[in-house]
């Protein structure tokens, strides 16, 4: 076994919500891998940063900003990476954000709406986007961002729980239609210190620590080198798999009931 298989000296990688971030430590993670980068938020001036950041250690990147929501905004980017590149061979749907503790029976339907287009329809456009890329030279590897929520109760946020729900099944079914040509898997994050999340996991910090075996939270890092492998050749007999890392957070009811009471 060589280490080798976990460079990726010559690829092209996409990484959507590149801006800051879980986006921002996967982009560098594979910047420091030998990967040039396509970084694209909608914010441009931070995007920005992460590419000069990535310039830094020797490698090309190229921002784009672009509103994944957006269909006719995601084909302009991936025309912009091809003609800067010639081709993509990774992508990696990050981008998505969740509005927080609202119960259910208050989430209004525009609010629950938006949730779907924002962590769900936007991996859909966006994983077919670039996929066509990726069928022209029959080769790439998706990594989605998800959550632990898809697959539990997620009180308060219904919406974003049902959209990284719909986010692993379209990771398995993208994964059964592209195969053997492109490789699809996703990562289930539990609590990642970052600026976003900070207002949400202080609150509730020794109620999740108190729940998490490792006794600390995430860092962009452990999620960068996960996707890593995820992407490089090390896991080419991979698709169509969930990744959880969190710790190993047990999120039982005592866990949400410290977070957002129920009554």
């Amino acid at each position: 076994m060589s280490l080798e298989k976990f460079a990726l000296d010559g690829k092209v990688a996409v990484v959507t919500g590149a801006g800051r971030g879980i986006g921002k430590g996967i982009a560098l993670a594979f910047a420091r891998a030998g990967a040039d980068l396509v970084c694209t938020a909608r914010t441009v001036g931070q995007i920005e940063a992460t590419a000069a950041e990535i310039r830094s250690l020797g490698r090309k990147a190229l921002a784009v900003p672009c509103d994944m929501k957006n269909s006719q905004q995601i084909d302009s980017m991936v025309k912009r990476a091809k003609a800067e590149f010639g081709h993509i061979d990774i992508l990696v749907n990050n981008a998505g954000h969740s509005g927080l503790f609202t119960p259910a029976l208050e989430t209004s339907e525009s609010a629950w709406e938006e949730e779907l287009r924002e962590n769900l329809t936007s991996v859909f456009l966006c994983t077919k986007a670039v996929a066509r890329v990726m069928m022209e030279r029959k080769q790439g590897s998706i990594v989605n961002i998800s959550s632990r929520q898809g697959d539990m109760p997620a009180p308060g946020s219904i919406g974003y729980g049902a959209a990284k729900a719909g986010v692993s099944s379209i990771t398995r079914t993208f994964a059964f239609e592209l195969a053997p040509y492109i490789r699809v898997n996703a990562i289930q994050p539990g609590g990642v210190w970052t600026e976003g999340a900070a207002p949400f996991l202080e609150p509730a910090k020794d109620v999740i620590l108190g729940n998490t075996p490792l006794k600390r939270f995430g860092t962009v890092e452990d999620i960068g080198l996960l996707a890593l492998y995820l992407v490089s050749p090390a896991s080419s007999w991979v698709t169509g798999r969930m990744y959880e890392i969190d710790g190993g957070l047990d999120f039982i009811a005592s866990v949400y009931d410290g977070i957002f009471p129920m009554q």
